[in-house]
């Protein structure tokens, strides 16, 4: 192969990696009150159970 295609090769995948660490680097928490924790908690719990009965 020739030396352009090797350059072309290293510069995709640095993009790539450059890309996906700067995705991981600006990604956050939410800030999440207790109230709503409590109702995400809860709505996980009534769809298990939902997915459970349909099986």
């Amino acid at each position: 192969m020739p030396w352009y295609a090797w350059l072309i090769i290293v510069l995709a995948l640095g993009s790539i990696l450059g890309s996906l660490l700067l995705l991981r680097d600006s990604a956050r928490k939410l800030p999440l009150s207790d109230e709503q924790l409590a109702r995400i908690h809860q709505r996980n719990a009534e769809q298990d159970a939902k997915d459970a009965e349909n099986r």
